[in-house]
């Protein structure tokens, strides 16, 4: 009788063993075959002006926002700025030329939150278009905000001539 019970518990793992390798193998043949790489996010997007970024790639993608967070502790309360991680500075190089703005459906920003399913706040407060734009593009861009060009022109004046050398921040 134990020598039934023992065939029969090797019958249930071996049936058991089967329906699982079947499992797996209609797995397999639905999904296509063996797995492909997952696309880019930046596939199509604008990746910047500059030949390359303050840090490298694999750095930036991983610690980015840290950066962002240091340097805004800096500058807000420590009032100390530092050129290198200002995020002006990533919107000036990243923004797409077409559309001047790091958002949007191929925006240098949305695009990889986007794909990591992360909620950009940033530009809640920030612009995402690049900073550094001269009295005729600010006339150009909003022409009916006359007060705004000239706004932007004496500032644009006023940080030239307090930084000649590396022009308005």
């Amino acid at each position: 009788m134990a020598m039934n019970q023992k065939k029969r518990a090797l019958g249930a793992w071996i049936t058991a063993i089967v329906a699982i390798a079947v499992c797996f193998g209609a797995a397999y043949a639905l999904s296509g075959g063996p797995a492909r790489p997952v696309p880019s996010p930046l596939t199509g997007v604008y990746l910047g002006k500059g030949k390359k970024c303050v840090a490298p790639v694999s750095v930036m993608r991983r610690d980015h926002m840290q950066f962002l967070l240091h340097q805004r502790t800096l500058t807000v309360h420590e009032g100390i700025r530092t050129k290198r991680f200002l995020l002006t500075n990533c919107v000036d190089c990243h923004a797409d030329p077409k559309t001047h703005s790091v958002l949007g459906k191929h925006g240098f920003c949305a695009s990889c939150h986007e794909y990591a399913a992360v909620q950009i706040d940033c530009f809640s407060c920030h612009s995402p278009h690049p900073q550094r734009l001269t009295a005729e593009s600010a006339i150009t861009l909003a022409p009916q905000h006359s007060r705004l060009a000239e706004m932007v022109k004496a500032t644009a004046i006023t940080q030239i001539q307090s930084d000649p050398v590396d022009g308005p921040q």
